[in-house]
């Protein structure tokens, strides 16, 4: 499994691996059924600890993307549309959580976002 952690981001390090393991499912690279790397294997291929990846897992298992199966590892769950729904939303909401602090850093207000925001929905350049 690719997985990009970056050490410089702002974001905890089981939560990029949960957004990405998240992002592969809704997209149907990951699909329903399919067992995910086993704990051990995906700390050791990302270089992170054990706990950070079990982290990761448990906080997809409680978002209902994925089933831990004790002593046979864990697996894809069939997903319902709400589910998927709800699952791009909150992608959504992070990405435009990292958005608004980019802003801050570099000095955007919230009202140039605003207006960059309605510009890209009225379909403009």
């Amino acid at each position: 499994m690719n997985l990009l952690i970056s050490n410089l981001s702002q974001t905890p390090i089981y939560e990029q691996i949960q957004n990405q393991i998240t992002e592969m499912i809704l997209s149907g690279k990951i699909t329903s059924g399919e067992q995910l790397p086993s704990i051990r294997l995906m700390a050791k291929e990302l270089k992170v600890g054990i706990i950070t990846v079990k982290r990761a897992y448990e906080e997809l298992e409680k978002e209902k993307l994925v089933v831990n199966l004790q002593g046979r590892g864990c697996f894809v769950r069939e997903i319902d549309l709400k589910v998927m729904k709800r699952q791009h939303l909150k992608v959504v909401r992070n990405q435009l959580k990292e958005t608004l602090a980019y802003c801050k850093k570099t000095g955007i207000s919230e009202e140039e976002l605003k207006n960059q925001l309605d510009r890209i929905l009225a379909g403009e350049k």
